[in-house]
C-alpha cells in the first residue's frame, strides 16, 4: 500500500530536510509512526498522500506513482483514495458537524452523496459519541470533539488506506481507546491500512508495525 525509495524532501526556504532511504507498508497493516517533534512524522504523511512533492525519489501509494502525478490528479487521488486526520482537524465553520463529516462526498464527482452516505455519516458520528452534536458549528465544540468529528470524516468514505497525525491527542484516556477501537474496526472490516502518527508509546502494542522516522534515511558510512 505505501512505498517510498530514495526519498528526499526539503522545505523552499531551507531549515528542514528529510531523508526516506526505504519505507513499506503492506496493505491492511495497521502501523504507527513515532519520532521526537521535529523529526518529520507530518511531512512523511504529506508525501505518502501527495500533499506535498520530493525533491526525488519514488512515493507508491495504493499502487500510484503519487510523486509523478500533476497537482490536480493528486488532489483527485487524496479525495478517493486517502482518509486523513489532519493534526490540526482542518474543519469548516461555515458548516456543522453532520456536514463537516460529509465534506469529502462535496470535493469529487466520484463520490456520490447519497441516502446511504448520509446514514453512514450519521452512524460514525454516533460511534464517537456525536450524535446529538451534529448541528453545531467547529466552534461550539471542544477539542476533544472536533477531534472525533475529523476522525469520523476520514471515515466516512471508506478509503483504502488512513493516514491520522495525532488522532487520540485531544482525547481523554477513555474517549481515546473508543476512537482507536472505531479506527481499528473500521479498517479491519475493509483490509484498509493505517498508519498514524502518535508520541504515546503506550499505544504502540496495539499496533502490528512501528515506523521510526528518524531510522528511515540512509545508513552513516
Amino acid at each position: 500500500m505505501i512505498s517510498l525509495r530514495d526519498v528526499r524532501f526539503e522545505y523552499p526556504h531551507g531549515g528542514f530536510s528529510l531523508d526516506v532511504a526505504g519505507l513499506t507498508v503492506a496493505s491492511g497493516t495497521r502501523a504507527a509512526a513515532i519520532g521526537p517533534s521535529g523529526s518529520g512524522k507530518t511531512t512523511l504523511l504529506n508525501l505518502i498522500s501527495g500533499i506535498e512533492q520530493p525533491a526525488a525519489g519514488e512515493v507508491s501509494t495504493a499502487g500510484v506513482r503519487v510523486d509523478r502525478l500533476s497537482p490536480g490528479a493528486r488532489r483527485s487521488f487524496r479525495i478517493t483514495t486517502v482518509g486523513f486526520v489532519f493534526q490540526e482537524f482542518l474543519l469548516l465553520e461555515y458548516l456543522d458537524v453532520l456536514d463537516n463529516i460529509l465534506y469529502p462526498y462535496r470535493l469529487h464527482p466520484e463520490l456520490r452523496l447519497d441516502a446511504s452516505v448520509r446514514s453512514r455519516g450519521r452512524r460514525l458520528a454516533s460511534d464517537l459519541g456525536l450524535a446529538n452534536l451534529l448541528d453545531r458549528r467547529p466552534s461550539e465544540l471542544s477539542q476533544g470533539e472536533r477531534q472525533r468529528v475529523a476522525i469520523a470524516r476520514a471515515l466516512v468514505t471508506e478509503p483504502g488506506l488512513i493516514l491520522a497525525d495525532e488522532p487520540t491527542g485531544n482525547l481523554d484516556p477513555t474517549t481515546k481507546q473508543q476512537a482507536l477501537d472505531l479506527l481499528f474496526e473500521q479498517c479491519d472490516a475493509r483490509s484498509t491500512t493505517l498508519l498514524m502518527v502518535t508520541h504515546d508509546h503506550g499505544l504502540l502494542d496495539q499496533f502490528a508495525q512501528i515506523v521510526d522516522v528518524n531510522g528511515l534515511g540512509p545508513a552513516e558510512a
